[in-house]
């Protein structure tokens, strides 16, 4: 199978916005160039959701957090949701438009995590933060208009790691999480699957890059078999909430993604996996540019839904 065609604007438009970034470029130079990114291709907020920034204390450190809050009556399920970017880059601002279709297309409110990065902010911190966020929305449910009984968790790639760390922190818990969102999911750093082969030049994410973004991120190597860095290690995966995981055919990353949902399932956890077949890492992205893209956010969409309405 080939990239799916109609990605194809989308990728040229990403290959010329970093052809001149060297390789050694600083992160800050990195993360401006997303920004820029973003705010170029940002869209109007969907009809009737609003946004907004609000400042959660009770963590090691303040946590910005942007709230996507679709207009509709009584309590409103919640997510918290974390923006990829390889743990180091990425902000609510650069998944603006995922969030707040999120919110649009399932009438949740969304709380968009702007979550401590590496490598000033190594592991565990994101995690820390995004955990903040968590008790947050549960202790302050009923000032959100928000239902308890009805709080998940989403992301995508490293974001849907520190997503998937909630669930496994928060299991058993007053704290337990409705269901989990993983889009392109990182969730162990042994890298030698068969993907990483097949998909060694990406686009977006390369083979090579991986172990220097790990290191990033997890500068002590002890910690990569912490099942909080790395829930695929965890030594069950028992009584996690339901899952929809979407993975794509062109990613290095996509038989991690497959080998979680298969754990999951092997706990019995409750799985609905996308192939993604023609797609590649980051292809929400170009959600607003190609249908084949959007068409699995519509599909979580639905199923989370579903998950909530039980």
């Amino acid at each position: 199978m080939t990239i799916d065609a109609s990605l194809q604007p989308y990728l040229d438009t990403w290959k010329a916005a970093w052809q001149h970034m060297a390789p050694d470029a600083p992160i800050s130079a990195r993360r401006a160039m997303l920004e820029k990114l973003a705010t170029e291709a940002r869209k109007p907020l969907p009809d009737g959701v609003t946004s907004e920034v609000v400042t959660i204390e009770g963590g090691p450190r303040p946590v910005r957090v942007r709230l996507f809050r679709p207009t509709a009556p009584g309590l409103l399920p919640a997510m918290a949701y974390m923006h990829g970017g390889g743990w180091m880059q990425g902000s609510p601002e650069t998944h603006d438009e995922i969030a707040a279709f999120i919110a649009a297309e399932t009438g949740h409110l969304v709380a968009s995590v702007d979550y401590a990065l590496a490598p000033e902010n190594p592991f565990p911190a994101a995690v820390e933060d995004c955990a903040a966020v968590v008790r947050w929305l549960f202790a302050q449910a009923h000032a959100l208009r928000v239902r308890p009984d009805a709080i998940s968790v989403g992301g995508d790639s490293a974001g849907a790691n520190l997503a998937a760390s909630m669930t496994l922190m928060f299991r058993g818990t007053a704290q337990a999480l409705r269901a989990q969102v993983l889009f392109y999911p990182a969730v162990d750093f042994t890298h030698d699957r068969p993907s990483v082969r097949e998909n060694a030049d990406g686009p977006i994410i390369t083979a090579k890059s991986l172990p220097g973004t790990a290191a990033l991120y997890l500068p002590d190597p002890a910690d990569r078999t912490n099942p909080l860095a790395a829930p695929m290690l965890a030594s069950d995966h028992a009584h996690l909430p339901p899952a929809y995981i979407a993975v794509a055919e062109h990613d290095p990353l996509r038989d991690e993604g497959k080998d979680y949902a298969a754990a999951l399932r092997t706990a019995g956890v409750p799985v609905d996996l996308h192939d993604g077949k023609g797609l590649f890492h980051g292809y929400l992205r170009a959600m607003s540019l190609a249908a084949v893209a959007k068409a699995p956010l519509e599909q979580a969409c639905a199923w989370l839904k579903a998950q909530v309405a039980r």
